[in-house]
């Protein structure tokens, strides 16, 4: 009986191991990236979904007074080019999951680049992710 037993187990084993794939569908694909967007007064806005980041941007990153759109913009460019590397290799999977569609030459405004630029500050500061193009003051852990 127990040889039954065990004979039976290991026929199934096999099965229970096989890897199961699921083909991502279109809309998975496409919720992957995050895409900027127009809010109702047309103006481009960026939402964050972390309870902290708020908190990180009120109490901890640096004021907005501090930068220049152009600035900004440089640096973003830079940034979420770096960004998207490391979601197209698959580096940080815990912390980078999803791409960004950014375009340097689109007219974003200062508050999106702004907040933009403080969520790759922010995730510096949570997750002590170095990324090359934030400025030196941004890159201290607080």
């Amino acid at each position: 009986m127990k040889k039954l037993i065990l004979l039976l187990m290991v026929s199934f084993l096999p099965f229970g191991c096989t890897a199961q794939t699921v083909p991502a569908s279109k809309a998975d694909q496409e919720k992957s990236g995050m895409k900027p967007s127009k809010n109702e007064d047309g103006e481009w806005d960026l939402t964050v979904i972390d309870t902290q980041f708020d908190y990180f941007l009120n109490a901890i990153a640096k004021p907005v007074s501090q930068y220049s759109e152009s600035f900004l913009k440089s640096r973003n460019a830079l940034l979420v080019t770096e960004w998207n590397s490391y979601y197209s290799s698959g580096r940080y999977r815990n912390v980078i999951e999803s791409s960004i569609d950014y375009n340097p030459r689109e007219d974003y405004g200062l508050k999106f680049e702004y907040k933009l630029y403080q969520v790759f500050a922010y995730v510096n500061w949570k997750y002590g992710l170095r990324m090359s193009g934030l400025s030196g003051s941004d890159t201290t852990r607080y």
